[in-house]
């Protein structure tokens, strides 16, 4: 009996040796999660002792949650299949301090593509982003380019004419209305969006946001738009199909929307009529009476609105900041010293609605503009976070006559 009890303890230490070994991995892996997640050192509590890593492990992002994006000048997050990011301009007009803005963001994007890269740019001089794609080109990145023909191939600043001296096409849109989209696309894979010029301006002048969503079918969308200019070298209200659509990503409700083909005014019309508590908007240019009309009557239904224009232009006859300050809004003219350029709302909390369009019949009738709209309440927070910045910026109209 003796030695059957010891043969059988003998046996055993290794099975209880195994199990032991992974009680303590998991109970590791478990204390340093929660450590990544809390800052609480909880091995430490535990009285273990583990060795120092010669480097920093990555931090990977628990799914759902959101991450902030560190920018020197400029704002970022990231969640799930998008990123967002806002500039900082700090005022001064001294270029030598215009570095680490969001340009890094999107170069580094850039710098990541292998096979592709579609950019449709109403402006373009950013150095950063210039270098970039002339990089992308230069390792066997077929790249396309479509632009304005004003404001991008015969602006006197650009670096698109750097782009045709490397052999990459530039298709501009050769008409009085404007190639007005801030979209590219990235392998395929990802789209970049928002108000954001990739321009020196755009980036640490002006007030201005950008989208990226991982997402095929996002993709599909704006890559159907992009050939439509690029190969078929349709713009305007010349289109042979209309490409925008609506998708759930990730459980996330999303809608891409084109002008002029699209009903880019009836949806914002409908998105805004639909609003339950809140709406907030940014804008360079505000000049939808049929949109401002929809403010004025959610206000009176108990919705709060508030938002804020840009200052130059906003005291014409045009601009529907007189008639919403007049009726009592809560709106405001922005504090930048060049340009407040957002074209945001945010609604209930929840939705946003950001891109190129400008709330102008302009933007409605002739030029080439992109919309998007996710309800996601994380991203909304990132576009309130912002709006709640500028607002503290901003300055409450005077001089305006309200009859």
């Amino acid at each position: 009996m003796t030695k059957r009890s010891s043969k059988s303890t003998k046996s055993s230490d290794p099975i209880r040796n195994i199990i032991t070994a992974i009680l303590v991995v998991v109970v590791i892996a478990v204390a340093t999660l929660i450590t990544n997640v809390t800052g609480i050192d909880v091995l430490s509590l535990l009285g273990v002792t583990t060795p120092v890593p010669t480097a920093l492990p990555t931090i990977v992002s628990v799914p759902g949650s959101v991450t902030p994006i560190s920018i020197p000048l400029g704002y970022g997050a990231e969640k799930g299949f998008w990123e967002v990011l806002f500039t900082a301009p700090s005022g001064s007009s001294d270029r030598s301090t215009y570095v680490n803005g969001i340009d890094t963001q999107l170069a580094a994007a850039i710098n990541g593509t292998q096979r592709t890269l579609d950019i449709a740019a109403f402006e373009f001089n950013n150095p950063v982003l210039t270098q970039a794609v002339l990089n992308a080109k230069s390792r066997g990145v077929t790249v396309r380019v479509v632009t304005d023909n004003e404001h991008g191939i015969g602006d006197d600043d650009t670096t698109l004419n750097q782009f045709v001296a490397a052999g990459i096409p530039v298709i501009d849109d050769a008409r009085g209305g404007l190639m007005h989209n801030k979209f590219m696309i990235l392998d395929s894979s990802v789209v970049w969006t928002g108000s954001w010029n990739y321009t020196i301006n755009g980036t640490y002048r002006n007030n201005n946001n950008a989208l990226a969503m991982r997402s095929r079918r996002a993709v599909e969308i704006y890559q159907a738009e992009f050939n439509e200019m690029f190969v078929n070298k349709e713009f305007g209200s010349k289109r042979s199909a209309v490409n925008g659509g609506s998708f759930n990503q990730d459980g996330t409700p999303v809608q891409v929307l084109f002008a002029p083909e699209d009903e880019v005014v009836p949806t914002m019309i409908q998105l805004l009529s639909g609003a339950k508590s809140s709406i907030r908007f940014m804008a360079f240019s505000f000049t939808l009476s049929d949109v401002g009309n929809v403010l004025l009557n959610q206000a009176q239904n108990g919705v709060s609105v508030t938002g804020i224009f840009e200052t130059t232009g906003s005291e014409t006859a045009f601009s529907e900041l007189t008639p919403l300050f007049c009726a009592g809004l809560p709106v405001r003219q922005d504090g930048n010293g060049y340009v407040f350029h957002h074209k945001v709302f945010i609604v209930d909390d929840t939705t946003v609605l950001t891109g190129s369009f400008n709330f102008s019949a302009s933007a409605r009738d002739s030029n080439d503009e992109n919309i998007v709209i996710i309800s996601d309440p994380d991203l909304a927070a990132q576009y309130i976070a912002e709006f709640n910045r500028r607002w503290a910026e901003a300055k409450t109209p005077e001089g305006l006559t309200c009859q």
